[in-house]
């Protein structure tokens, strides 16, 4: 996947609320997964270096709500790039 289209798709993600800084550096781990990867299957939010900033993975990071539409994020990526 494009940097710049993995960056596009974690934008709305992030857009209208404050982030601390551990969560832009998880979602920017994401973004490099994904550019180098070109999809990503959620279950790797709860490997290394994903969890190397929080052992709980995205649930230390993110509210559960958020949680919930990461993953959905990351299926829509799935999805479009298997069509």
């Amino acid at each position: 996947m494009d940097r710049e289209a993995a960056k596009q798709a974690f934008g709305q993600f992030l857009s209208g609320k404050a982030q601390a800084a551990h969560q832009i550096e998880l979602i920017n781990l994401i973004i490099d997964h994904l550019t180098e990867h070109g999809v990503m299957d959620p279950g790797r939010l709860y490997e290394s270096p994903f969890t190397d900033i929080n052992p709980q993975g995205p649930e230390g990071v993110f509210a559960s709500e958020q949680v919930d539409n990461l993953v959905a994020l990351l299926q829509e990526i799935r999805e479009r790039a298997a069509a």
